[in-house]
């Protein structure tokens, strides 16, 4: 019994392990310019742009700290698609 419980971990902690290698993002603001329309015009965002915003979340506080992004990640339309898109920003 005590053996199959250890091979439950085990195998879970291999699928856990996985799943995290999976999930890594490779950070690049321009997989967020689907976004630009609906930052600069007020449009809303495309199902496209959410995704890429999404993917990019873990992202947005290195994005904030950049002087080239800055004004336009911190704009208050970028948090207006932010929210639209249900991926509010981080507190950075």
């Amino acid at each position: 019994m005590k053996m199959s419980y250890i091979a439950v971990c085990f195998a879970l902690l291999l699928l856990f392990g996985e799943a995290q290698v999976s999930t890594a993002v490779t950070c690049s603001p321009m997989e967020l310019s689907t976004c630009a329309n609906a930052i600069i015009s007020s449009s809303p965002p495309t199902a496209t742009c959410c995704s890429k915003l999404k993917e990019q979340r873990s992202c947005l506080c290195q994005y904030v700290k950049n002087p080239n992004l800055q004004k336009f990640i911190n704009s208050p339309n970028a948090r207006k698609v932010a929210s639209t898109c249900g991926s509010p920003f981080p507190n950075c």
